[in-house]
């Protein structure tokens, strides 16, 4: 009996081949089709110690049926949006225990899933990509129960993290809520006290070069490096990479009823808009002076 080694004929070559495309489609999609949430890695014991090193918590102020779906808008951005990871990233902020039923799945720019590994690490914290398609996909083939949390001021944002004011760009971000309308989800706005204060950032004056080095990569790039510092590594009083120990309390608001509508025009966009800016607001006036700041503060929209 002959035991040479015989080829593959080209029937089954290419049927090889069409496979590795077919595996390499479902791999580099998974960040347009919800991610590939992990609810073990959700529930490492290392969440429960970054929770509890600020700490962070997550409080509610209504139910959420799990019969629908949901927008959640976060915000503020703040330097590395550390709270919007921890409540809706992992499981140890006890979102699931809060919402039962709701799946959350958080947003974020679809440049961070070109980096090896790290692409894995978000995938598996069930991240996936702030792009039409992907909240398109997460809103219809999902069913119901799905949180899509996209933090609403985005990089630009970033640049105005100051502990000491409260810089919302929200003004003309309105895709989010088109979206919701689009699909019928309702917007809930969700506000993290305290975001702002974990990590400072240097701010350069305006015509200096470093900020329009930072105005260049923001227009090229899509984001903004931002200088930042925390505390020390051995010591509180000193800087260095360690977020400050400020406490993070991100509070959910009352969902806000969205109707479908296919092809929303402008006026309905805007009309949308300006009740969850007017819920927003509310939100953060009511629960201001229980998380440490002054009846004074207010928010300021970009």
């Amino acid at each position: 009996m002959d035991s040479t080694l015989q080829e593959d004929p080209p029937c089954n070559r290419f049927s090889e081949f069409m496979q590795v495309l077919a595996v390499l489609k479902w791999i580099l999609t998974f960040l347009f089709l919800g991610g590939r949430k992990s609810e073990w890695m959700s529930k490492w014991t290392i969440w429960k110690h970054l929770r509890d090193y600020f700490p962070i918590r997550l409080h509610k102020t209504a139910n959420l049926d799990p019969q629908q779906n949901y927008i959640l808008g976060y915000h503020p951005h703040g330097i590395m949006s550390i709270g919007a990871f921890c409540n809706f990233g992992t499981d140890r902020a006890e979102f699931s225990h809060l919402f039962p039923g709701l799946k959350p799945y958080l947003t974020t720019l679809g440049g961070n899933f070109k980096v090896p590994f790290y692409r894995d690490y978000l995938l598996a914290a069930g991240m996936c990509s702030v792009t039409h398609s992907s909240i398109d996909y997460l809103m219809s083939h999902h069913g119901t129960g799905n949180a899509v949390v996209i933090v609403v001021g985005g990089s630009a944002e970033a640049l105005h993290c100051n502990a000491q004011s409260h810089i919302l760009t929200l003004k003309n971000r309105k895709g989010f809520v088109k979206k919701a309308l689009i699909h019928g989800s309702s917007l809930v706005p969700v506000y993290s006290f305290g975001e702002n204060e974990v990590l400072h950032q240097c701010h350069f004056a305006t015509g200096s070069w470093k900020k329009s080095l930072q105005d260049m990569f923001q227009h090229w790039v899509g984001f903004a490096p931002c200088i930042f510092y925390g505390q020390g590594l051995f010591s509180s009083t000193s800087k260095g990479i360690l977020p400050f120990r400020k406490p993070i309390n991100t509070v959910v608001g009352k969902p806000i009823p969205v109707p479908r509508i296919q092809k929303p025009s402008d006026e309905q966009v805007q009309k949308y808009h300006a009740l969850y800016v007017s819920a927003l607001l509310e939100l953060f006036n009511t629960h201001k002076e229980r998380f440490g700041l002054q009846k004074s503060d207010s928010l300021i929209l970009l």
